[in-house]
């Protein structure tokens, strides 16, 4: 799996300190979780700080996520307000992929995955449910609903309640897996229960995990030194 680093902070200034500290960890991506930052409703100040962390990041990949306040986002943001800062964010050409959720509208969707082909900017479609998790037919469909939809990755997030329902969605991402899903798949139980899932996800057919590098942007990150000893103690090749 690829591991990701959320950056996490309000002002300008700490967004590029984390920003800084994460580079040097060397992760394979970086998300910027835009509903953190305490100007995200002022579009200009918002692509300013992205162009600043351009810079700050280099050509490490990264990852835009204005996260809808309904699925963990940290700020309640209108539909519109969104759609235009993503949007406008996109067209910058310091993005590589951007998250938005299954449940927006089919119109916002629709409109922020247009923007972004046409910048050659790739698409995340989630679906995150951080009270709960629903049956396996439920999440396994979450994943083809993305892929149908024209996602480039497919995102499932969900709060076990207990370690059942992390087999749950371990199961429901094997089968997405062997039953054709075609596009990479980002698959997480949350919480201290789940913490296997980010170590353990790539088993199961997940491409992409989250860990901790001083900040965190969902209950149950790991940090990054351990994420790492960990799946490399599960790797089949480290086990004959």
């Amino acid at each position: 799996m690829l591991i990701c680093l959320p950056l996490v902070a309000a002002e300008t200034s700490d967004l590029l300190k984390v920003a800084r500290a994460s580079v040097s960890l060397e992760p394979d991506l970086l998300e910027w979780r835009l509903d953190t930052y305490q100007l995200v409703t002022d579009v200009p100040a918002c692509l300013d700080a992205l162009a600043a962390l351009r810079d700050v990041v280099g050509d490490l990949p990264l990852i835009l996520t204005c996260r809808r306040y309904q699925e963990g986002g940290s700020t309640r943001i209108s539909a519109d307000q969104r759609r235009q800062l993503i949007g406008a964010a996109i067209q910058t050409g310091d993005l590589d992929l951007v998250d938005i959720e299954l449940s927006n509208h089919d119109d916002f969707i629709q409109t922020i995955m247009d923007t972004a082909k046409a910048r050659h900017v790739k698409t995340i479609l989630s679906f995150h449910n951080f009270d709960s998790t629903p049956p396996k037919d439920f999440l396994y469909d979450r994943f083809f609903q993305a892929c149908n939809m024209g996602a480039d990755i497919a995102k499932v997030a969900v709060m076990p309640s207990n370690f059942k329902d992390v087999l749950t969605l371990m199961d429901a991402t094997l089968s997405a897996r062997e039953n054709g899903l075609k596009i990479p798949m980002i698959s997480i139980s949350m919480g201290d229960q789940g913490r296997i899932t980010r170590a353990a996800g790539s088993l199961f057919g997940s491409d992409i995990t989250f860990a901790n590098s001083g900040t965190t942007s969902a209950p149950g990150q790991i940090s990054i030194q351990n994420l790492r000893q960990a799946m490399a103690a599960l790797s089949p090749a480290e086990n004959g």
